[in-house]
């Protein structure tokens, strides 16, 4: 089978794919700025933990 697709066709499809392509890139850079985030967060636990850590172990000494 032969494929004849029209002109306006393969312009509508050219459309769509760099669409797709776009939200791609929008998704992957989320992705990225969610992971930077989330390092970010635990990281901030962290130190709260150590913090409530220290706060614990000097109200016992008193």
């Amino acid at each position: 089978m032969i494929n004849t697709m029209k002109p306006h066709q393969a312009d509508i499809l050219a459309s769509e794919l760099a669409n797709a392509r776009e939200r791609i890139n929008r998704t992957e850079l989320a992705i990225e700025r969610t992971e930077e985030m989330l390092a970010e967060n635990l990281a901030l636990r962290g130190r709260i933990r150590t913090a409530v850590e220290a706060a614990e172990r000097f109200s016992f000494r008193g």
